[in-house]
């Protein structure tokens, strides 16, 4: 998983601030643009969210749509875009087609490229299928798994150099092929996000991605990622 990769590529500035002037907009017959002056600091804005939106956890969600954060994500398996893209209220993704970038794969067998930087496996360990049954990846199934993934390549570039489509020859390589992807979220997107993968029972894959993504959102918005941690994180509840 050290191949994984999360940066950002761009967000709203103050998003707390931004929040809190949706929510104050709410309650007031004035035009908060005209009172930007006077609104609180972006940490106080924060304060004020957690007090008066996000404690008691009424409901109330709306104000969190406006601010927006967009993810570059790279070296991630197939399967967490697989996951992921359920996932589409306020969420929007551009994800790497294979049937433009197929090139990699030939680059694998011909040395070019390193096999693990176009094919996910997971590491050597101990892992725990979903009826609670604990099993052992060993070394040598890894290196044979590796060697079919090796061989699945070489008959990509076979049947592409023969003159088959992309799009057809790619049904022949193993399912977790790497791939990148740009996803944006709306903060109440984000935390909603979470909620449903970064628990203990998610995939791992994507508990991964959750937890990179998640110092960055701290970073963002560090008020309300302070709130989520002590109130709703690894606790599965339904999103806000």
């Amino acid at each position: 998983m050290h191949r994984f990769r999360v940066e950002v590529i761009a967000k709203t500035p103050n998003p707390q601030q931004v929040i809190y002037a949706a929510m104050h907009q709410d309650y007031t017959d004035g035009f908060v643009f005209d009172e930007r002056d006077s609104w609180p600091s972006e940490s106080q804005s924060g304060e004020v969210i957690v007090k008066r939106l996000l404690a008691g956890e009424r409901g109330h969600y709306g104000p969190l749509e406006h601010p927006q954060i967009v993810f570059n994500c790279g070296y991630f398996p197939h399967n967490v875009m697989q996951q992921a893209r359920t996932h589409r209220v306020g969420v929007s993704f551009d994800v790497q087609s294979f049937r433009y970038t197929g090139n990699q794969f030939i680059d694998v067998v011909e040395g070019k490229k390193d096999i693990e930087d176009v094919f996910y496996l997971r590491p050597v360990g101990y892992y725990t299928d979903r009826q609670g049954k604990k099993y052992y990846y060993s070394p040598e199934q890894r290196a044979a798994d590796l060697e079919w993934c090796l061989e699945a390549a070489k008959r990509y570039k076979a049947d592409f150099e023969a003159g088959m489509s992309e799009e057809h020859a790619r049904g022949k390589v193993p399912f977790d092929y790497r791939q990148h992807f740009v996803v944006s979220f709306n903060l109440r997107s984000f935390l909603h996000f979470c909620d449903l993968r970064n628990k203990k029972d998610a995939q791992l894959e994507i508990q991964k991605l959750c937890e990179m993504m998640w110092p960055h959102f701290e970073d963002w918005a560090p008020a309300i990622a302070q709130w989520y941690e002590k109130q709703r994180l690894g606790k599965a509840r339904l999103a806000p």
